[in-house]
């Protein structure tokens, strides 16, 4: 077809040949009308561009994405992660509300972060059965924004408080006094811890962003349909709201990285130069976590953040092909699989960091599972970033002097049966308890 440019130059080929040639049947004007007839509906306008694709998208024009192949893996992983993060999250609450008594910024911060956790997966299930009834949404578009708008609020209100997290633990760690008692705020005549306040603030600015995401329309208003790609040509401030959101992500990102680099290498430094603390050949153990804890960060929120601006500025271009979206929208579901993900990774965080809720874990467990994960019943110890900051109490201190006002007999015996443990000697036991 490409050699037949238009329809005026066929006819006058066959016309010649023709001539040449008078014993054919048909006459050659009725055959030139029949094909210049039909060159002339099948050949392209003349217009067009010979590069020109059926599948580019024009502004007046859109497509439609093919998401079968991926509803079968979405309905498994997303199912997945609602099982163990919920009862993950679940469990990870009733130790902090209930179990946890000792009381400070890290434990307002990880409650938070629990409850956010368990509102982004309040909204798997809705994602779930949407692939399950074949990517048909039955609830109306209204329940689509609510949902949807839920998950990823809820997915940055996560990324802040692990940030926060971060931050504490490093400010605790170098700073001295009210740094490490916990900084309190002074608001309608009442003190407030800071935590308490900067995680009300972070959920209000959070709702208040949600209620403009729902009630702006979209490019295709579509009742059937859900958690699809969609164009923004026309809602372009939905696009570079998500564009700030990545912008803030890098900076929580980088304040991450800082921190956790800064509290490792300090651990490090003081098992290294200090190894006659008592918990000194634990800081190197605390440090690998911390490090852990960021490649964990790093995987789940990274590739997603990574291709986000790829996938806003798709959103935003007026010609792009329906096979480039189709890859950007595929590409953009398996990584926000990895996002999700970490819903189901952050109660594995809360008891990798925090020694005191380890122990109050394996307590409420009992005994008889605590002993048999003797790893885990050994990690018990603090594992603070502010651990290294006690006092180191001698091997032979009697037991008269356990009652001073420096060391407490249950913490100073503690200290003197982890030495004693280690060098093979018999331990002692706190007064009143022979």
């Amino acid at each position: 077809m490409t050699k037949f440019s238009t329809a005026s130059s066929f006819p006058f080929t066959l016309s010649t040949s023709a001539s040449s040639d008078s014993s054919l049947p048909i006459s050659v004007s009725s055959l030139s009308v029949s094909m210049s007839s039909f060159l002339s509906a099948t050949a392209p306008p003349l217009s067009s561009t010979p590069f020109s694709t059926s599948s580019e998208v024009s502004q007046n024009q859109t497509c439609s994405i093919d998401d079968t192949t991926l509803r079968v893996p979405l309905t498994i992983f997303y199912s997945l992660f609602f099982c163990f993060g919920l009862v993950g999250n679940l469990f990870a609450l009733w130790v902090f509300l209930f179990l946890h008594s000792k009381r400070n910024s890290v434990r307002v911060l990880l409650i938070n972060c629990a409850v956010a956790d368990l509102v982004l997966l309040a909204c798997l299930p809705f994602r779930v059965l949407y692939h399950v009834q074949g990517n048909k949404w039955l609830l109306g578009p209204v329940a689509c924004k609510l949902v949807g708008n839920l998950f990823y609020m809820n997915m940055y209100i996560s990324i802040m408080l692990l940030g926060l997290i971060s931050l504490d633990r490093y400010l605790r760690l170098k700073g001295k006094g009210r740094a490490r008692k916990g900084m309190m705020l002074r608001l309608c005549g009442h003190s407030w811890p800071w935590s308490s306040v900067v995680c009300s603030a972070l959920w209000g600015l959070s709702l208040l962003a949600l209620v403009p995401m729902i009630a702006t329309a979209e490019d295709k208003e579509n009742s059937g349909q859900c958690f699809q790609y969609k164009q923004r040509r026309k809602a372009k401030g939905k696009a570079y709201f998500n564009a700030v959101l990545v912008v803030m992500f890098w900076l929580v990102f980088i304040v991450l990285v800082v921190s956790y680099v800064k509290i490792a290498s300090q651990l490090l430094r003081v098992s290294r130069d200090k190894p006659d603390l008592p918990n000194a050949h634990k800081y190197a153990r605390t440090a690998k976590k911390s490090f852990f804890v960021l490649f964990l960060f790093t995987v789940c929120f990274g590739p997603y953040h990574a291709f986000r601006p790829v996938y806003i500025l798709s959103q935003l271009s007026e010609t792009v092909s329906c096979d480039y979206l189709q890859l950007v929208d595929h590409t953009n579901e398996v990584m926000l699989l990895f996002s999700a993900f970490n819903s189901c990774l952050d109660p594995v965080m809360y008891f990798l960091l925090s020694g005191s809720v380890r122990k109050t874990v394996l307590q409420a467990l009992g005994h008889r599972f605590a002993s048999r994960f003797p790893y885990l019943r050994d990690a018990t110890s603090n594992s603070s970033t502010t651990e290294f900051r006690r006092p180191s109490m001698p091997a032979g201190l009697p037991h008269s002097q356990l009652n001073t006002p420096s060391g407490t007999p249950r913490n100073s015996i503690c200290v003197i049966n982890s030495t004693l443990r280690r060098t093979g000697l018999p331990m002692i036991t706190a007064p009143g308890r022979q």
